[in-house]
């Protein structure tokens, strides 16, 4: 069967071969960083690092790598056989050309190729479709199940920023079959992706400062470390990519409060574990448990497809209904105020 699936993806790729950055220069950049942090932590902010809890982050991290190997290979092959269903060669029997707009796309424009504008525009669907990918993946529970993984640690340092679950490697591409279909090269696409990666990993630090004009539109380490965070005012919130446009558009952008909000990171039922396999699979465990208790098919339903923290009736701890809670509560006050 392994086989089998190897023959697929070769059969899929045909002549076509792409050297990943990530894969070349990525883990030697994220090392480099996470070297330079731990020198500046241990002058300015000994209690950064907790090494047990690092060495989980290291271990989920080298997973990670492994699995990423097949996943992007198959990835790569996914694009391809996408692109190549949606969109014909000019000249029959011409080789597919991702570089040059050689060929018709099935709703009936030319291939968009490889120029400057085109990556451009290419960049900002990416960010799209990753700010759709990760916002879901925090309000569905099977998806949060994979996603908490990275979540999971206490602690927001660049070594949280390779705690990445296994499972998203897997499905994540499959949001992204949008773009060949329509006419995005497959390699352009592999390249925003990387970029993408880069750029998310980054973020998890606390020594960068306000970046001033670029956190008007940009996803910065300040609005991250808000996404990072288990305060209720914060689940959910800044699911952009590089960019937090669409955050600002579908109302789940939020700044962080220096003042009014003593951040504090991790997630409401963490693993209780530097176990790698325990912080893989806790979640899973969870949903199994709910599923168990009730009879009832579409509770079943929701327990799995429903946001995390979901509850029959009134008894639902779901990000939103914690915050229209805290909401009334702040109205209320404001009210009694007032009157007094």
């Amino acid at each position: 069967m392994f086989q089998s699936i190897v023959d697929i993806i070769h059969q899929l790729q045909g002549d076509y071969k792409f050297d990943d950055p990530i894969a070349a220069y990525g883990v030697i950049a994220f090392v480099l960083l996470i070297g330079l942090e731990i020198v500046l932590s241990l002058k300015y902010d000994p209690e950064l690092y907790q090494w047990k809890d690092f060495g989980a982050s290291v271990s989920m991290g080298a997973g990670s790598v492994i699995v990423a190997i097949f996943a992007k290979i198959l990835s790569f092959a996914m694009f391809i056989g996408v692109y190549k269903l949606f969109n014909t060669p000019v000249n029959p029997g011409e080789a597919y050309n991702f570089f040059e707009p050689n060929s018709v796309n099935i709703f009936g424009w030319a291939s968009f190729g490889m120029a400057w504008y085109i990556f451009l525009i290419c960049q900002v669907c990416d960010d799209f479709n990753y700010y759709w990918y990760h916002r879901l993946s925090h309000t569905i529970r099977c998806l949060w199940a994979a996603h908490i993984v990275h979540h999971s640690s206490d602690n927001f340092n660049l070594g949280s920023g390779i705690r990445n679950g296994w499972v998203t490697l897997i499905y994540k591409p499959i949001f992204w079959l949008w773009l060949p279909a329509i006419g995005f090269s497959p390699v352009m696409v592999m390249i925003c992706l990387s970029i993408q990666s880069l750029w998310q990993f980054q973020l998890h630090t606390k020594f960068m400062p306000y970046l001033g004009f670029f956190e008007i539109f940009m996803n910065t380490h300040k609005q991250h470390q808000v996404h990072h965070a288990q305060n209720i005012e914060y689940m959910d919130k800044n699911h952009g990519g590089y960019l937090n446009i669409f955050d600002k558009l579908f109302g789940t952008h939020e700044i962080l409060d220096d003042e009014g909000i003593e951040i504090k990171f991790g997630v409401v039922h963490p693993p209780h574990s530097y176990n790698p396999l325990i912080i893989l699979g806790h979640e899973y465990r969870d949903i199994w448990n709910d599923v168990k208790s009730t009879s009832n098919w579409g509770h079943k339903f929701m327990y799995i497809f429903g946001p995390p923290g979901w509850r029959p009736g009134d008894f639902s701890q779901t990000a939103k209904a914690l915050q229209r809670e805290i909401k009334k509560q702040k109205e209320a006050a404001k009210q009694q105020s007032a009157a007094a």
